[in-house]
């Protein structure tokens, strides 16, 4: 199998994923993916595409993500693996993981801060007199 590209995003992180069929070795970064994620958490979310389509172990993974924090990297490593496994075999692979909801983007980002607030919503205490 030739290599296949795809790319993946949540809040503000964006994931460049590299599959190729192999052993299971999952890079990110330059480092394994239990170095560069340090919760499990993380690892389990990442992985969860091969989990649903039952090819764990079948596919290296070489990642390239910017941007964000640790639980948004996290989340554009998975929708990137999903998207590439998509890419691998249609007919297989798409009913699984759009079962699941793994080949949708989570749009949510954080709300912006407003003038006059603390935080986005929060308002200071209101004084009638």
């Amino acid at each position: 199998m030739a290599q296949v590209n795809a790319v993946g995003r949540r809040k503000t992180s964006t994931a460049r994923v590299y599959l190729q069929s192999g052993t299971g070795e999952i890079v990110v970064n330059g480092l394994p993916i239990e170095q560069y994620f340090d919760s499990q958490a993380h690892i389990i979310l990442a992985r969860l595409p091969f989990g649903t389509t039952e090819t764990t172990g079948q596919y290296d993974v070489k990642v390239t993500v910017r941007g964000g924090g640790k639980s948004g990297q996290a989340g554009a490593v998975q929708l990137g693996i999903a998207r590439a496994l998509n890419e691998v075999n249609r007919e297989l692979f798409r009913p699984a993981l759009k079962k699941a909801g793994l080949l949708r983007r989570d749009s949510r980002m954080v709300e912006r801060k407003k003038y006059g607030q603390p935080i986005a919503r929060k308002n200071f205490q209101f004084s009638k007199r």
